[in-house]
């Protein structure tokens, strides 16, 4: 009997040891599962927003697009969530990105020049990301002719010469409707054709040149003196047509960051902007003055804080002035 008392003392034992030992890995699993459940949780509301990456090391033209995308969304954050961007490498032209825009695929965003065609079938955030500095137009030129560019009075005088293109950029067609010749090709390829002389002049966005010019010095080019195209334009940020939530989010941070003045900081701040209002010399510039087609009706030109002037301000000492660290960018 004692025997028998034993033994089941010592069954009862391990079975109390073995309830311990599944209890314990229950426990730890509970645990577990609720630590990492918060960082699930968080990764998964995280909202993936993808961009054309477009650039390379010899095209950094899209980089402020890049901080002021980075702006808008974090200044949303509290209200919308976190998001996580995501660049997707697409090396084709811009006029196929728009078309993949517009079905929603692979990207959701893309900055371009606005037009009424793109209007139509995309979703533009009315605000110019740029100030408007899109329409103003520099002219890159071989070093040879700049005397002969130092001449040119007016925009018939221009038409004497031959610009160089992609054919699907807006001021293709600007340009063209304004009489003055164009001859298009990839982007990268322009430089080489004004080099040998295919092409006489690229017009650039003033804050464009002198990036490009420092990346080929064995081309011998240069911006153009004296000179300064313009005509009202616009860059804005492009949805899909039904993404009403992302281009509502876009312009509620957009327009939180002109409130702040976060918006101006990273304008004038802008590394590429501060060595284009340095070196630019807009004030002594002669400015030719096109007219734009293409523009659409609902373009906000009333509201003069959206726009950047010649003549508004001492563009140079704000970009001096401009904060290094952006507000929504940390």
């Amino acid at each position: 009997m004692r025997r028998a008392l034993l033994q089941c003392h010592n069954v009862g034992a391990v079975c109390l040891r073995a309830r311990r030992w599944r209890t314990g890995i229950y426990l730890g699993l509970l645990l577990t599962v609720v630590s990492v459940a918060p960082a699930v949780a968080k990764e998964q509301s995280a909202r993936v927003i993808r961009y054309p990456e477009m650039g390379s090391e010899v095209d950094q033209r899209n980089d402020y697009f890049v901080q002021m995308l980075k702006l808008a969304l974090g200044k949303t954050r509290g209200s919308e969530g976190d998001f996580q961007l995501e660049p997707v490498a697409l090396n084709v032209p811009q006029g196929r990105i728009l078309r993949m825009l517009s079905v929603g695929d692979q990207v959701d965003v893309l900055w371009s020049m606005t037009s009424r065609e793109r209007e139509r079938y995309l979703r533009p955030v009315r605000i110019p990301l740029t100030k408007g500095l899109t329409g103003y137009r520099l002219l890159i030129i071989r070093q040879m002719d700049a005397d002969e560019f130092s001449d040119i009075q007016t925009a018939e005088q221009l038409a004497e010469q031959t610009a160089g293109q992609e054919e699907d950029w807006p001021d293709t067609q600007i340009l063209r409707h304004n009489r003055l010749p164009v001859t298009t090709s990839g982007y990268l390829a322009l430089f080489t054709m004004l080099h040998r002389e295919r092409i006489d002049y690229i017009p650039r966005a003033m804050v464009e040149p002198w990036a490009e010019l420092a990346r080929r010095p064995e081309l011998n080019l240069v911006v153009a003196p004296n000179l300064l195209l313009h005509y009202p334009s616009a860059s804005y940020f492009f949805v899909q047509q039904d993404n009403e939530a992302l281009a509502a989010r876009l312009e509620r941070g957009l327009e939180k960051a002109l409130a702040d003045g976060s918006f101006d900081r990273l304008f004038y701040g802008y590394s590429g902007h501060q060595i284009m209002f340095h070196r630019s010399n807009v004030h002594q510039r002669r400015i030719l003055r096109l007219e734009n087609p293409l523009l659409p009706e609902k373009t906000p030109l009333d509201r003069k804080a959206l726009w950047w002037h010649p003549d508004d301000h001492d563009s140079e000492t704000l970009g001096a002035e401009a904060s290094g660290t952006v507000n929504g960018l940390q």
